[in-house]
């Protein structure tokens, strides 16, 4: 893992999107007035006439979106997560998921590592608002490498996706070869001491709390999960039968995100007992991401500590 050349995933989304739309003429994208926010500023520089920024309106810019999918186009449509699956959710839902229409929704500023904004603009609830929704795939992305893969996978395929892209720069964790697919989680290492199912911005967070419990002899096992519907059953089921413990983190309200996605499994195909780590039914506070992530004990000393106990 790379640490010292960190990048926020909604910089490799913006990054990648511009490189998306030189290869396919069908990429359009809309804005709510936060594309240097969002970095869809830099497909606008590139592609003006494929950018359309629709104002403070995204009720708007989501029925906008379904419409040109309906004539060929791919629209991926960005805002803050607080705005796209808050403010929109209606037209998300019966515009874009009932009918089934090919809209990628990029959501920037998820969680509490949005920081100073605040609660009002810290989405905690957009995992599980989405992962309710039929037709719609969600993804939540760790870094760079995962972040450009997911961009450029899911102008693939013809249905609705939601990914969630967070503000705070995260570490590079994966090499350019790593294969991944959507529905299937990415495991790294295979301790047997437990296996901690992070996502996003927490998967770094793991991943330095299994290096520091290695120290310790003590053996776990990260799984990304960055599809977090459809989930991979599979994997879950593996890691319950194989190890002593199993914790979910995220950077999301534990009702309802990959904590209790990842329980609906196991209550289903092994019923295994399982320790929710996240947003613990509160809203956020205003502070430096670093110091919420410390507050809200979603930290790789959390985990640390979530293991030994």
């Amino acid at each position: 893992m790379d640490i010292e050349n960190k990048k926020a995933t909604r910089q490799s989304y913006g990054e990648e999107l511009a490189k998306l739309g030189e290869k396919n003429e069908n990429i359009v994208v809309l804005d709510a007035d936060l594309s240097e926010a969002t970095k869809t500023s830099i497909f606008a520089k590139k592609f003006p006439n494929r950018f359309f920024d629709m104002g403070i309106a995204e009720q708007d810019m989501m029925s906008t979106a379904a419409g040109l999918s309906t004539c060929g186009k791919i629209p991926y449509v960005s805002t803050f997560a607080v705005f796209a699956a808050g403010r929109a959710y209606d037209q998300i839902r019966n515009s874009i998921c009932y009918p089934k229409l090919n809209v990628k929704i990029c959501a920037t500023h998820a969680g509490i590592t949005v920081g100073e904004d605040g609660a009002t603009h810290q989405m905690l609830e957009d995992l599980s608002l989405m992962r309710t929704l039929p037709n719609m795939i969600v993804m939540s992305t760790s870094d760079d490498i995962e972040t450009r893969w997911a961009i450029n996978e899911i102008s693939k395929i013809n249905e609705p996706v939601y990914l969630r892209l967070c503000r705070l720069a995260t570490a590079k964790i994966y090499e350019e070869n790593q294969k991944f697919e959507i529905g299937k989680g990415i495991q790294i290492g295979d301790g047997k001491d437990a296996t901690v199912i992070a996502t996003g911005v927490t998967v770094e967070q793991a991943i330095l709390a299994k290096e520091e419990l290695a120290k310790e002899n003590i053996n776990i096992r990260i799984i990304d999960m960055h599809t977090i519907k459809p989930i991979d059953k599979e994997i879950i089921i593996k890691c319950a039968k194989e190890t002593k413990k199993l914790i979910t983190i995220e950077d999301h309200s534990i009702i309802g995100g990959l904590g209790s996605a990842v329980s609906e499994v196991l209550t289903e195909e092994y019923p295994t007992k399982l320790i929710r780590m996240g947003i613990k039914d509160t809203f956020g506070k205003s502070g430096k991401a670093e110091e919420l992530m410390e507050y809200f004990k979603i930290t790789k000393k959390d985990i640390i500590q979530a293991i030994k106990n």
